[in-house]
């Protein structure tokens, strides 16, 4: 059965689902309506399914007519907390949510694909498990999932990703590292408050953040190899109460990235000293909360070349962009830590149609053209690995 034959069956199905979930967008952890739309899709195709994470998480399962292994397809599924301003017909009706990053494509191409499997059944072998993810946005679907069963018995998994920066018609599938770790801190600095006309009378905590906001920046330039790429970024501060006060307490937030385990699991302690230290240095107490949150990342190379070979079949043997890893987090890497698989980059981007904004911003949209070819992408990769050796 010819794959690209059976998914043109589906062309208007994919748009209209996407745009459906893209007028109607959810938080993360709060997918409810979102999670009773895919429950609904998926009984009409009779394909089971139960609840599997945070309670709007869906496990679903199709099982192919010959033996062979089991592949998870993921698609995450909540919003985000950003106005919408593209002006499109099917633009969010929750204001001040909007799937600026893509999510109601992800949903929709799974539901496609999962249309294109049943019909292609016969071919199948294996089983193919879909999840429909909450919560990736506070990283917080993906562990949920994996502790409530969803990765038992995987052989493999994979996800796709929309992406403008790459261009339509092209697809990202490199093994190895492709998106960065994502962990937080909080850091509370402790002075000693007085007349701004007398400073000497007090530790001004102004004064002690400025020095460790400088000094975080040489844990990058001084204490990690320049082989490696790192990030640490303060994001958020909040210190003094009026014009002629020392300040006495300071609150900052930050984040870090980083493309290896090792790299990222020294962070903490890193943080922590030379916070404390440089605390210590002005007379001050500094305090640190480290949160982890998402992995790097990190494809397998054996599954991203099976799925290059399967991108070649529904887009052609051009089709591969060579697009750098992105300091972005994602916490598909979570599936990664059980079983080998990719996740890859769709390129949606097309000037003609408008899609050149980033992800994350109000005015973001895509090629809806390209949609359909990452169902097929989907279906075609679960084809070729449950069918490999």
């Amino acid at each position: 059965m010819n794959i690209k034959e059976v998914a043109a069956k589906y062309a208007d199905y994919q748009i209209e689902m996407r745009r459906y979930f893209h007028k109607h967008p959810e938080v993360s952890g709060k997918e409810f309506e979102t999670s009773k739309a895919v429950k609904a899709e998926l009984d009409k195709m009779g394909i089971p399914y139960r609840d599997c994470g945070m309670g709007t998480g869906v496990l679903a399962t199709i099982e192919g007519t010959k033996p062979g292994k089991t592949i998870l397809l993921r698609a995450d599924m909540d919003a985000l907390t950003v106005h919408e301003t593209t002006g499109a017909e099917y633009a969010s009706v929750n204001e001040g949510v909007m799937h600026a990053c893509g999510h109601d494509c992800h949903i929709s191409m799974l539901l496609t694909a999962a249309h294109i499997l049943m019909d292609m059944r016969e071919d199948l072998c294996g089983t193919v498990r879909l999840a429909f993810q909450p919560a990736e946005e506070i990283a917080l679907g993906a562990i949920a999932m994996i502790d409530e069963g969803a990765m038992d018995g995987v052989d493999g998994c994979f996800g796709i990703h929309v992406w403008t920066d790459v261009a339509a018609g092209t697809v990202s599938i490199e093994g190895g590292p492709r998106m960065a770790s994502c962990d937080s801190f909080n850091i509370k600095i402790t002075g000693k408050g007085c007349h701004g006309a007398q400073p000497e009378a007090g530790v001004d905590a102004a004064v002690v953040t400025a020095a460790v906001i400088n000094n975080l920046q040489t844990i990058v330039s001084r204490e990690i190899s320049p082989m490696d790429n790192a990030v640490v970024t303060v994001g958020t501060i909040q210190t003094g109460t009026r014009w002629n006060v020392v300040a006495e307490n300071s609150v900052l937030a930050g984040t870090t990235r980083a493309f290896r385990d090792e790299v990222r699991d020294s962070f903490e302690e890193r943080i922590s000293r030379v916070v404390k230290s440089t605390c210590e240095s002005f007379r001050a107490k500094g305090e640190v909360e480290y949160i982890r949150m998402v992995s790097p990342t990190i494809n397998d190379y054996g599954f991203a070349a099976l799925a290059q070979e399967s991108a070649k079949k529904i887009m052609g043997e051009d089709c591969l962009a060579n697009f750098p890893a992105t300091t972005g987090a994602e916490d598909f890497s979570q599936y990664l830590y059980k079983a080998p698989g990719a996740m890859v980059f769709l390129g949606t981007g097309n000037p003609e149609c408008g899609a050149i904004w980033p992800n994350h911003s109000g005015n973001f949209c895509v090629d809806e053209d390209q949609l359909l070819k990452g169902a097929m992408l989907h279906a075609q990769v679960a084809l070729d690995f449950n069918a490999s050796k």
